[in-house]
């Protein structure tokens, strides 16, 4: 079931670019659990767009807890994932079926009514379940 919610700040989030996609994403995760450990307060992301080629462009990310310096590692560049409304569905157990987040952006994307600049977010709301988002107009 898709909804629609509201962000009501920007996130500012850390990201490593994975490449190749999609092999390198366990790796890039497990880079960001190593030096940002789950808890106080992180919440980890992918954040993925067109690359006009046919590809897509995917960085993982993490927020910050609050004692968190941001990295200084060049290997990181910082996003911001802008407020505002978003279609949103929630993904339980998405490690059982790998093509899920996949199928659920590919509906997503089809509507009309979704931010033309927009791209896909997964929030990883904990080690099994997802939140998928894409910014409306």
């Amino acid at each position: 079931m898709m909804d629609i919610i509201t962000i009501p700040q920007p996130i500012v989030v850390y990201c490593l670019d994975v490449n190749p996609f999609p092999t390198a994403i366990k790796s890039a995760y497990d880079t960001l659990h190593q030096l940002y450990p789950p808890g106080n307060g992180r919440t980890y992301f992918g954040i993925s767009w067109p690359d006009g080629k046919g590809g897509i462009i995917y960085k993982a990310a993490t927020s910050l807890a609050d004692t968190d310096m941001p990295p200084t590692d060049a290997r990181f560049t910082r996003f911001e994932i802008r407020n505002g409304r978003y279609i949103s569905t929630i993904i339980k157990n998405f490690m059982t079926d790998t093509q899920a987040i996949r199928n659920c952006f590919a509906t997503m994307i089809a509507r009309t009514d979704i931010a033309p600049d927009g791209y896909c977010v997964e929030m990883y709301l904990n080690p099994t379940d997802v939140q998928c988002m894409v910014p409306l107009k």
